[in-house]
């Protein structure tokens, strides 16, 4: 019998490749989005969107409760480091409310799989250029933090619940899916290749942040995951826990590093051997806050517990990435957002489900019952204001 797996986020980046491998993996696919950053066009039309914040606790007990689910994959949230340093307030209600917001769902409804999209960021400036899973915990933006307290919040919950886990910490994302059907797509790019790509296509001037740095070139170094491989160690996290195989952190990575500037140098290439581009503008800028100087994954426990090793090197995700961008280049042709203009196939996609009562809430457990009364306060005091 085919398994149900409920998708946060699943209409962006890294969600809506997800998606794909867990389709082709003969799962069935149930995503929520709310489209601040995702598009309906992203995510396959196999699956089953429900458009909505998963932060809105009637309305994904409304998607719990009209499906059977088996486990969850969690990506929803916020993701840019310098941002979260501007705006931290945002960054934890983003990133913790959603992670409270379906820990209480799949707890109400008996959900006890959940494989959760964390990040690197976790780690700070590590002592080693490796990083293992077991190294100390020293973020240094808004954004690791967030994601941090997610992570304990998540182990409280197997504890007080026995919702089991797979943490996925990984570093960074790039390239498209190798069909070119589906790819990174931001209003404003702020993840390396796909700018240095727009740069190296539109002929503009773009920026590397630091040159000071404690690296083999004074550049932050980096390790990069394609974004297919990183989908496929998603699925093999939720066939862990459905398996009946033990939580666990787990980081992603190709345990290779490069530099920003060798980045460049290798997109500058690809462009130039692709006659797309006569070379890549640039010029160094200050450093960026929260950027820590290196870090680099050790993928042995992935390897140990899920079989999984990356399939594809740097050059295939410029490569793929260029492509999707290519064939592209108004990328979904949407605009993000919730007030953008479905067309009739989009609205065959989406499907509709009822939010679930505050009454019914507080027996399910969703809400506890101070909660409930202050629900019920804020909507007389809010409705005496009115008047």
């Amino acid at each position: 019998m085919k398994k149900t797996v409920l998708v946060t986020g699943g209409a962006g980046y890294i969600g809506s490749h997800a998606v794909r491998q867990l389709l082709d993996h003969d799962f069935d696919v149930i995503v929520v989005d709310n489209l601040s950053t995702g598009h309906v066009k992203a995510v396959d039309p196999r699956a089953k969107l429900y458009l909505g914040d998963v932060r809105d606790l009637n309305f994904l007990a409304g998607v719990f409760k009209n499906n059977t689910i088996d486990g969850v994959m969690h990506f929803a949230g916020k993701i840019i480091v310098p941002e979260s340093v501007g705006d931290p307030t945002a960054y934890f209600d983003d990133n913790i409310q959603a992670v409270v917001s379906v820990i209480r769902c799949m707890h109400a409804y008996g959900v006890k799989n959940f494989v959760f999209s964390s990040t690197a960021a976790v780690y700070g400036t590590a002592k080693t250029t490796v990083i293992s899973e077991d190294a100390p915990l020293h973020p240094e933006s808004p954004y690791g933090f967030s994601k941090l307290a997610a992570e304990h919040l998540i182990a409280f919950a197997e504890r007080a619940y026995g919702i089991k886990h797979v943490i996925f910490r990984y570093f960074n994302v790039a390239g498209a899916s190798l069909d070119s059907k589906i790819g990174e797509a931001h209003p404003v790019e702020s993840h390396l290749i796909p700018v240095i790509i727009n740069a190296g296509l539109s002929g503009k001037e773009m920026q590397i942040f630091g040159n000071d740095y404690e690296t083999r070139d004074g550049t932050c170094l980096r390790d990069y995951i394609h974004v297919v491989d990183l989908a496929e160690a998603h699925v093999l996290g939720m066939e862990h826990l459905l398996k009946d195989g033990e939580s666990a952190t787990i980081n992603l990575g190709s345990q290779n590093g490069f530099t920003n500037k060798e980045i460049l140098t290798t997109v500058d290439k690809v462009l130039k051997e692709e006659h797309l581009s006569e070379g890549v503008k640039w010029k160094f800028g200050p450093r960026r806050a929260g950027d820590p100087a290196a870090i680099v994954a050790s993928n042995e426990r992935a390897k140990k517990i899920l079989g999984w090793t990356p399939k594809y090197d740097l050059e295939t995700m410029i490569k793929s990435a260029i492509a999707w961008k290519n064939t592209h280049k108004n990328l979904y042709n949407d605009k993000n957002g919730t007030k953008i203009a479905f067309d009739k196939e989009d609205m065959k996609h989406i499907a509709k489900v009822r939010p679930v009562s505050y009454n019914e809430l507080v027996k399910k457990g969703v809400y506890s019952g101070i909660e409930h009364y202050d629900d019920i306060v804020g909507a007389r005091i809010e409705k005496a204001l009115t008047k």
